[in-house]
């Protein structure tokens, strides 16, 4: 069996990748070819973690995956990282375990993938500033997802303990991100002026006021995937013009934010414009600069295999990993 570490895909897999082998998986998805159960949720309140086991199926390769992340926020007092993973790979003909890989940064790069997708065809084409709300372990590749698509010229950063959002600021520099890079204590001010949003958090409380947005703004919300945990609020959502999400089925039982908006009767999940699969640019699409559009993401294990089957390939055919009898 291939062992691919984090290290060896950092420096092999990147944005631009994860981006095309996304794509690959969502048009298998629109062919019937992706069987994608319905993933298992462990929590543990007294840690206030989560354990999540995400299988998935694609028949137009032959590979099959399970997905195993935890989620313990209390884990930097400790030295561990908040979030950890291990992806399987197995080919779906023999059986044959093929490949095990760490998938916190997959996890991480297929987030920001998803948000690249979604602004790709929903944020305006002149969009160049970009506010990143909460700057933790998903936030970064939020922001590399973005300027794959986009010619961003300003970002600006809010996060509730500030000292993060400079260790943010500096990663990104060192990273080679040149835009003007600020950092705000007023979430408001930057949603004001913001083209695109990037919530990558876990509160339980709307992390902005809708009734700051401007028209035209892109929203891409990936942090919260319970049904306690809202990052947007009610205003936001019944500004949007249009709610594209990663997956119904899941963001049906997930996602806070539009779990409260139906319980208060304001929303319906039937209001939903597309789910991302469907997006081609064409026939789903913005329609005019002064939309509002909001896609949420709650993860789907069928975009996990779609970057695992990417890294693999790339691992067979440049020769990184570790080979180990099991």
């Amino acid at each position: 069996m291939l062992v691919i570490s984090e290290q060896d895909m950092m420096e092999n897999y990147i944005m631009k990748d994860a981006i095309s082998d996304l794509k690959k998986g969502m048009k298998a998805k629109k062919e019937k070819l992706i069987l994608n159960p319905e993933r298992t949720v462990i929590n543990f309140p007294e840690q206030e973690g989560s354990a999540l086991y995400m299988p998935s199926a694609n028949l137009h390769e032959d590979k099959a995956s399970v997905k195993v992340v935890t989620i313990f926020p209390k884990n930097p007092q400790f030295g561990k990282a908040t979030t950890q993973g291990v992806l399987l790979l197995s080919d779906a003909e023999t059986g044959e375990h093929l490949c095990l890989m760490n998938a916190s940064y997959l996890t991480r790069l297929r987030t920001g993938a998803l948000s690249g997708v979604a602004s790709e065809v929903f944020a305006r084409q002149e969009s160049s500033e970009l506010a990143v709300i909460g700057t933790g372990a998903m936030a970064f590749e939020q922001v590399l997802g973005v300027l794959e698509v986009r010619s961003l010229s300003t970002i600006n950063l809010f996060n509730r303990t500030r000292e993060k959002a400079f260790q943010f600021k500096e990663k990104l520099i060192k990273f080679g991100v040149t835009c003007e890079i600020n950092i705000s204590s007023d979430v408001n001010q930057i949603v004001e002026t913001a083209d695109i949003i990037c919530c990558a958090t876990r509160s339980k409380d709307p992390v902005f006021d809708g009734t700051r947005l401007q028209e035209g703004t892109h929203i891409n919300g990936v942090g919260s995937f319970l049904p306690t945990m809202r990052e947007v609020d009610l205003t936001t959502i019944q500004k949007a013009d249009k709610i594209i999400v990663d997956d119904i089925k899941g963001v049906k039982e997930e996602a806070g934010e539009l779990i409260h908006a139906t319980e208060l009767g304001n929303w319906r999940f039937a209001d939903i414009y597309a789910e991302l699969y469907e997006v081609d640019g064409s026939t789903f699409k913005r329609e005019n600069n002064q939309e509002i559009t909001f896609f949420k993401s709650v993860g789907s294990a069928y975009f996990d295999q779609a970057l695992a089957q990417g890294v693999y390939k790339l691992a067979k055919s440049r020769g990184f990993g570790e080979e180990i009898d099991i």
